[in-house]
């Protein structure tokens, strides 16, 4: 078979995930996100194939970390400064950047998870080239800098009932009689 009469395969769509602007966003919505539940999301409305996942390296967070990587996240874990007031931050907005653009010709569509304005130099970049497929913002208070980018926003704060976390009810193991 010769290159000419191979097929093309599609390539998938890539999620890069602002981790602290997704958790502090729904966090602001008074609940969790489901993290398993939110990939298949991705999966089921982007055609997402590879979920980056950015977030501040905390040792005390190392179950989330292994959590995320079984739900099929690839994670990208930056150093965190802690400052005198006692925040800790782990600025991944280059981070993800950057890797937007490493794996620009490995997608079809890139979809990103921020509500964050200082991703504004990429949407347009990204739109640009036609390879722009979402923002997904956590809630409604995204950054005002997105406007102009308001048909490919989708905001979480709509998808409660499908997306949050919910505990297990606990098993009730009846004693002895």
């Amino acid at each position: 078979m010769t290159d000419q009469t191979k097929p093309t395969q599609k390539k998938g769509n890539y999620a890069f995930i602002d981790g602290q602007n997704l958790n502090m966003g729904i966090k602001k919505l008074g609940w969790n996100l489901d993290f398993r539940k939110f990939h298949y999301y991705l999966q089921r409305k982007y055609g997402v194939t590879k979920a980056y996942f950015f977030v501040g390296m905390v040792e005390e967070q190392a179950d989330l970390y292994a959590n995320l990587l079984s739900m099929g996240y690839t994670l990208i874990l930056k150093p965190t400064v802690e400052h005198k007031e006692g925040t800790v931050k782990g600025n991944i907005d280059a981070d993800l950047v950057l890797h937007a653009m490493i794996e620009f010709s490995n997608y079809e569509k890139a979809v990103v998870v921020s509500g964050d304005g200082d991703f504004y130099g990429l949407y347009e970049y990204l739109e640009s080239k036609n390879k722009l497929g979402a923002i997904v913002a956590p809630n409604r208070q995204f950054s005002s800098l997105l406007n102009s980018f308001l048909p490919y926003i989708d905001r979480l704060d709509g998808y409660k009932r499908h997306l949050a976390y919910k505990k297990a009810p606990r098993k009730i193991i009846p004693g002895p009689t």
